[in-house]
């Protein structure tokens, strides 16, 4: 009789540890046999049934995986792996501070990377977020979006305070000073601090914040963007919402000042356009995978939209022939009216990206779900 109540407290006591940390299917169906194997073998033992569960709840405690991880990625690189729940996470190399990866409940991939992405300094990574900084593009004297996506950054162990409604404890603080050689080309210093998160609903959140810290009393001013990669299922069946009516600087065309027409952008060439005064939330439906990407902004007034097609995807050498079909840019950023900080002075940009059932109510998003 009392091996059998012993028993059946075992079985107890391992249900109440699966629902205290729950797993996959498949985790579930070996970690329930050892959870119950061990609590038996406590119990065996002669320990109370109360030890037993602390055995139990520190054995399920130390497979769960931590919510921050620091590991080594492609060719050796650093990189840091954040994790919210089940199969909810994030990877961000310190090698450009740079997000690799974005992936939902399911394990689905939401950011595109090249399958022939070249993870070797000093070649930025393709795909993924790239941080444009100080410098979009050839805007200036600097090679093309700045030196921040190809230098090594440091994880910040001690950064100043950032208020944040996320109770998310999956995020990793960096940090960017300039070198010698930066200060020969940029002759400017700076501290460039960048916070990843995942939020408890999946959503990636980074956070730029910028200060001027030149001890000659000279100001600097600089452009910036979150150039975005977003995997899609098909360009063609991609459309934009939230920039309707908005001018645009147009990349093919000498950057000609134009103003947007349609109801929705589509695509079914190259585009490479500049939208200025954009919302702070913009949609991104996906009509074959039903999904829909918001990107919510702060700080960054303007969005850059970038597909390069077929024939251009041709000239691009870390980037396969076809896969411009899976890919679209859609970029958070400073552009028309760069940003200029006196020393001491900070800039904030913050993005947030979520991705959530596409909502369709005569082939548009229902503003109610997703835009307000």
């Amino acid at each position: 009789m009392e091996r059998r109540r012993v028993q059946n407290d075992a079985d107890k006591t391992a249900k109440r540890v699966q629902a205290l940390f729950p797993l996959s299917e498949q985790e579930t169906s070996g970690r329930r046999r050892n959870t119950t194997k061990h609590t038996k073998a406590a119990a065996n033992l002669g320990f109370p049934i109360f030890f037993s569960v602390i055995v139990v709840s520190a054995f399920a405690m130390s497979a769960e995986r931590l919510p921050v991880e620091q590991t080594k990625g492609v060719n050796g690189l650093d990189k840091i792996v954040l994790r919210e729940s089940r199969a909810r996470s994030a990877e961000v190399y310190l090698y450009g501070g740079h997000v690799t990866s974005w992936t939902n409940e399911n394990g689905e991939e939401l950011l595109f990377l090249s399958s022939k992405a070249i993870f070797k300094p000093p070649k930025p990574i393709r795909g993924g977020i790239p941080l444009c900084f100080p410098q979009f593009s050839n805007l200036g004297p600097l090679e093309s979006h700045g030196f921040a996506r190809n230098r090594i950054w440091s994880i910040d162990s001690n950064p100043p305070p950032l208020p944040s409604n996320s109770t998310s404890k999956a995020f990793v603080d960096l940090i960017l000073r300039p070198s010698e050689d930066d200060l020969k080309i940029w002759p400017h210093n700076f501290e460039y601090r960048l916070r990843v998160g995942l939020g408890v609903e999946g959503e990636l959140m980074l956070t730029s914040r910028i200060r001027n810290t030149n001890s000659d009393g000279k100001p600097f001013t600089f452009t910036f963007a979150y150039h975005t990669y977003f995997s899609v299922s098909d360009i063609s069946e991609v459309r934009i919402e939230g920039l309707e009516t908005l001018d645009y600087l147009d990349n093919l065309k000498n950057r000609e000042r134009f103003t947007e027409q349609g109801d929705a952008i589509t695509f079914e060439s190259e585009v490479d356009k500049i939208y200025l005064s954009t919302p702070t939330k913009i949609a991104i439906l996906d009509h074959e995978k039903k999904r829909t990407f918001v990107v919510r902004k702060d700080g960054l007034a303007d969005a850059v939209v970038w597909n390069p097609w077929e024939k251009k995807s041709k000239t691009i050498p870390d980037m396969g022939d076809e896969e411009y079909k899976q890919m679209l840019c859609v970029e958070a950023a400073a552009i028309e009216k760069p940003i200029t900080l006196k020393p001491g002075e900070e800039w904030k940009g913050r993005l947030e990206l979520s991705a959530v059932p596409s909502s369709y109510s005569s082939g548009q998003l229902d503003p109610s779900k997703v835009l307000q």
